[in-house]
């Protein structure tokens, strides 16, 4: 969901330089960081923004470098107000026994209340609107130019993460006839060692029982099975973040639970390599519309 993107436009002597930056988001938190929008136009821009982007916590911003002519205009001077803020400051030194130079007095004046005046913001035609409008559609549109670059990147980096969980699975599944002749030669050495004498066919039921609970084949079947969903959720939905951090919890669940299983420690450490791959995925997910 990370994004940037900008564009520019040009109403009559003005330059308006266009800004959309997106970061993770579990819905389209969208903000409006300027005030050259019109009010009226504020939801279908948020709208638009909505419909092209999902989601994320997204900032819009919209600066202005005005021409010469604008900046004259834009700002104007009470000669009025001037000279009476003069006038009594030169009168107030006179008073006091005091002269002051023009170089000083001129800018202490034009730095006094309302000396200088904002002009009031004239209404956005349609047509000028239509113009922004546009540069903002362009700058939503080189911010998904760039998810898409970083996805592909993305996309590459979790499924090489994934690829790695599954190549672990064999490499568990090499200790798993080690692990249950060990688990028989504890619980007879356990037996032997409190002298008793168990009826045969009973303490193999019974061991066979035992050992069932530490199977890990339905473990490795799901893993296996929700790690192809995850690539195929991945390719084929158009924003597939959520569900796919469902699929990664669901892995974990069965990495968990094969890691509780496991009575080995070579097995455990292959458990744990999976578990490092799976929190690099979950991290990354959250960066997945």
């Amino acid at each position: 969901m990370t994004g940037y993107g900008k564009a520019e436009c040009t109403l009559g002597n003005d330059k308006y330089l266009v800004e959309i930056r997106s970061v993770n988001g579990k819905s389209a938190d969208i903000s409006l960081k300027t005030s050259l929008i019109p009010r009226e136009h504020e939801v279908e821009v948020r709208q638009m923004i909505a419909a092209e982007l999902g989601r994320g916590n997204i900032d819009l911003f919209i600066t202005i470098k005005r021409g010469e002519e604008s900046s004259a205009a834009a700002k104007s001077v009470n000669a009025e107000l001037f000279k009476e803020y003069c006038a009594q400051l030169r009168g107030v030194a006179s008073d006091a026994g005091m002269s002051i130079a023009d170089d000083v007095l001129f800018p202490a004046v034009m730095r006094m209340p309302d000396v200088i005046s904002q002009q009031e913001k004239e209404e956005m035609s349609d047509e000028d609107w239509k113009t922004l409008y546009a540069a903002i559609c362009a700058a939503v549109e080189h911010l998904k130019e760039f998810r898409a670059k970083e996805g592909e990147s993305l996309r590459r980096d979790v499924f090489s993460q994934v690829d790695k969980i599954e190549s672990y699975v064999p490499e568990v599944e090499k200790y798993e006839r080690e692990r249950i002749d060990t688990i028989r030669e504890r619980i007879v050495s356990h037996i032997n060692e409190l002298s008793l004498k168990p009826d045969a066919d009973r303490l193999e039921q019974e061991m066979i029982f035992y050992i069932e609970k530490l199977d890990i084949n339905e473990e490795k079947v799901r893993l296996r099975q929700h790690c192809k969903y995850f690539r195929e959720t991945a390719e084929n939905e158009a924003m597939p973040g959520k569900k796919l951090g469902f699929i990664a919890q669901e892995m974990g669940r069965e990495i968990n639970t094969m890691g509780s299983k496991s009575n080995h420690a070579e097995m455990q450490k292959w458990v744990v390599r999976m578990k490092d791959e799976l929190e690099k995925i979950k991290e990354q997910s959250l960066n997945i519309l």
